[in-house]
């Protein structure tokens, strides 16, 4: 039983990381990415729908995207949804495709979005912290159930600890990555 609290935790841990590396692949560097347009949603026949799933993504150069919607018909829905994405391009639409060159991004506009990526690093770590915190009640519930004994709870706090270290090195880590390439020129 007290085991299955750390596995629950250390999954959810994971959890955390995989949404932060999500979130981290909508930050965009001065190169084109295709996951730089993950996060957006097109109004498509009333249902929001993501872009991915309306449209070809591509990378033909270096700084630019093309998106090909599979309905001709959606193109202007398309690029609208992708301009209210503020994502800092200007696309450009010939009817069939649209095109988005990636501008280079200046020192200033690099420094924002690093500390946009910080931001969401804090968020998971508080995530961490917040399951930590859910693993620890759980494991004193159990032992104010006399379902483990207090040593046993001591060992179990401790290693539920050494999780949450772990995974909080391991967002730093992601971070620390992620704003080398950002502030890649």
């Amino acid at each position: 039983m007290a085991n299955e609290v750390l596995k629950n935790a250390e999954d959810k841990m994971k959890q955390s990381i995989n949404a932060l590396e999500r979130q981290l692949a909508g930050i965009r560097t001065g190169t084109a990415n295709a996951s730089l347009l993950d996060r957006i949603t097109v109004n498509y026949y009333g249902a929001d729908t993501p872009l991915n799933q309306l449209a070809n993504i591509q990378v033909p150069e270096a700084r630019m995207l093309t998106v090909t919607p599979y309905d001709k018909s959606s193109v202007e829905d398309v690029l609208k949804a992708i301009q209210v994405a503020d994502l800092g391009v200007n696309p450009t639409s010939d009817g069939t495709m649209i095109r988005i060159t990636i501008p280079q991004l200046t020192e200033e506009r690099r420094r924002d979005l690093s500390k946009e990526a910080r931001a969401e690093g804090e968020q998971a770590k508080v995530a961490i912290r917040n399951i930590r915190r859910d693993a620890n009640d759980a494991l004193k519930k159990q032992e104010k159930d006399s379902e483990i004994s207090e040593d046993e709870l001591r060992t179990l706090e401790t290693q539920v600890q050494d999780l949450t270290n772990k995974y909080t090195a391991e967002i730093d880590t992601v971070c620390d990555n992620k704003e080398k390439d950002i502030m890649a020129v």
